[in-house]
C-alpha cells in the first residue's frame, strides 16, 4: 500500500468518525427532547397541539441545543417552556422566562403571568431552574446584560407587539442580550402577501416581510424561514381574526366543527442571527 493510499484511508476513517459523532449529538438531542414531550406530567390538552406546533422540528430548525442559554420571551401559560425548561435542564443548559410585567398592564395579562409563576413551583423537577424576568411596557425593555444568551425564542407574540405598539423596543432588547452569533427564532400568524397593516393589526395575521423587516431593523441577519408549521387549510379570513380558530375559538359553539377542522393557524417559522 503506497503512502497515499494510506493517507486516503486515514482521511476516510477520521471523517467517518467526525460524521458518527454529529449523528451521535444529534441522536441524543433528540432523545432529551422527545423525553421532554413525552412526559406524563404533560397534559393530554397540551399533548394534543404538538400536531399543529411540531416543537421537535421547530427547535431543530432554530438550531436549538440542551446546553444553550435560551429566553423565552411571553411564555403564555407555559406550552414551550414545558418542553424547552426541563430539556435544557437534562443538558445543562438554562432557561430564562421574561414574562409580563407583574404590575402593569391589562390584568389579564398580570393574572396569567402569576398563574405561570404558580405553575412552575407545582413541578420543581422540571422548573426549579428558570429564571423569571419582565419584558413590557410601560418600561421593562431589558433582557439582561449585552451578549448574554445564546438563543431567543418567541412563539405567536409579534402580532402583539405590534398592536401595542412597541415592536422597535422588544427587538431591540432581544438583539442586545445576544452573543454575537446567537440566534433569535420566531413564529407566528402568517398574514396573506400584501396585507394592510391595520387588517394585521386587527386580525392578528402578520406578512412575514413585515417581520423580517422588524428584525432586520433592530439589526438582525435573516438566515431562513421553515413551512414546518404552514397550515394550507387556513385562509386567514375570519370574523374574529386568528382567535377565531383553536385554541381560542372567541365563536364559542358557532361553527365550531368547522374551525375545529381547520386547527390552528397557518404560520411561519423564521430564524434570524445576530451579526
Amino acid at each position: 500500500m503506497t503512502m497515499k493510499q494510506k493517507w486516503l484511508i486515514k482521511g476516510i476513517v477520521f471523517f467517518i468518525i467526525a460524521i458518527s459523532s454529529k449523528i451521535a449529538v444529534a441522536d441524543e438531542m433528540d432523545l432529551i427532547i422527545n423525553r421532554s414531550i413525552k412526559d406524563p406530567e404533560r397534559s393530554e390538552i397540551n399533548s394534543n397541539r404538538d400536531k399543529y406546533r411540531h416543537p421537535v422540528k421547530t427547535l431543530k430548525f432554530f438550531g436549538f441545543k440542551p446546553d444553550m442559554t435560551v429566553i423565552e420571551i411571553w411564555p403564555g401559560k407555559g406550552w414551550y417552556t414545558e418542553i424547552i425548561a426541563p430539556t435544557l435542564k437534562q443538558g445543562g443548559g438554562r432557561m430564562i422566562a421574561a414574562g409580563f410585567p407583574q404590575h402593569a398592564g391589562p390584568q389579564w395579562r398580570q393574572t396569567m403571568q402569576l398563574d405561570y409563576q404558580k405553575w412552575l413551583t407545582n413541578r420543581p423537577e422540571a422548573f426549579d431552574q428558570v429564571q423569571v424576568i419582565e419584558l413590557g411596557p410601560p418600561s421593562f425593555w431589558q433582557l439582561g446584560e449585552d451578549e448574554s444568551v445564546d438563543m431567543v425564542l418567541t412563539f405567536r407574540n409579534v402580532h402583539n407587539w405590534l398592536k401595542g405598539g412597541y415592536t422597535d423596543e422588544i427587538f431591540t432588547a432581544m438583539f442586545n442580550v445576544l452573543k454575537s452569533g446567537g440566534i433569535l427564532g420566531i413564529t407566528d400568524h402568517r398574514a396573506i402577501v400584501g396585507t394592510d397593516l391595520e387588517i394585521m393589526k386587527k386580525s392578528g395575521y402578520l406578512t412575514e416581510s413585515l417581520v423580517i423587516k422588524l428584525a432586520e431593523k433592530a439589526g438582525f441577519i435573516f438566515e431562513a424561514a421553515s413551512d414546518i408549521n404552514t397550515n394550507q387549510l387556513d385562509d386567514t379570513q375570519h370574523p374574529k381574526g386568528v382567535w377565531t380558530l383553536p385554541p381560542t375559538l372567541r365563536l364559542g359553539g358557532q361553527d365550531k366543527g368547522k374551525y375545529l377542522s381547520i386547527g390552528e393557524s397557518d404560520r411561519m417559522t423564521l430564524r434570524f442571527r445576530k451579526p
